[in-house]
């Protein structure tokens, strides 16, 4: 398995974000965790790439620490925006990408990458539209020759065909490869087209965690059970 959680739980103050939350992720499996925004998305990525510490539980990457498959660069982590720096060209992103991941960087394929996407060396990420740092982003996540590909809602703000190149991008490179990916939305629509797995979170819980081919109707499973936790709150 390349992820495993045990009963992660993690709690702010009084509140808690995720609760009892099991979990298993084979190799080379494209999982779609999908919810509603506050349903403990986010927080269960940031304890899975070791940004967060659990208040109980387990969670093992890779076969260990979180925080170890992150300094190892096997793991490749985007975060909500994409982020990039506006002030630096394309170039100078895949020189840093390069200086920070100097035993597992692939120059090669990330300066294919950016020429097949039509991403100017020379030109700044803050002139990029929002696909194109998205895109960027998912390069240099990509370029680490990372086992675990990990994003956190990465196309939220960008247009349909903005979104659909973006995903088929990162479902192509991850079959190729063969690595593994998680991925964060609240677009179920997203999760067919792009995903062999699904995960359900809603109120800080694991509603469901499937295989998507042995579901026969992925949609209405997956909002029968967003929609179980709505009764619930209302109760």
């Amino acid at each position: 398995m390349i992820l495993e959680t045990e009963t992660l739980a993690k709690r702010y103050r009084r509140r808690w974000a995720l609760r009892d939350c099991t979990l298993a992720v084979p190799e080379g499996a494209i999982v779609g965790l999908v919810g509603p925004n506050g349903a403990g998305k986010t927080t269960l990525l940031q304890l899975i790439v070791g940004l967060l510490t659990p208040t109980a539980g387990a969670v093992r990457v890779l076969g260990g620490r979180p925080d170890a498959a992150m300094r190892s660069g096997r793991v490749g982590f985007v975060a909500q925006d994409a982020p990039t720096y506006a002030g630096l060209t394309v170039a100078d992103h895949l020189a840093l990408g390069a200086g920070l991941n100097p035993r597992r960087w692939d120059a090669a394929a990330a300066g294919e990458r950016v020429a097949r996407l039509g991403l100017s060396p020379r030109l700044r990420a803050g002139r990029l539209s929002g696909g194109q740092r998205a895109q960027l982003a998912l390069t240099l996540a990509l370029s680490k020759r990372p086992d675990l590909l990990v994003l956190d809602e990465p196309v939220a703000s960008l247009d349909p065909l903005a979104r659909r190149a973006f995903l088929d991008e990162t479902v192509a490179a991850a079959t190729a490869t063969g690595t593994g990916v998680v991925l964060s939305t609240h677009l179920v629509a997203d999760l067919a087209h792009t995903c062999t797995h699904v995960v359900v979170v809603a109120g800080g819980r694991v509603r469901l965690a499937a295989e998507i081919a042995g579901l026969d109707d992925l949609e209405r499973v997956v909002l029968d059970e967003l929609g179980k936790d709505e009764l619930g709150r209302a109760a």
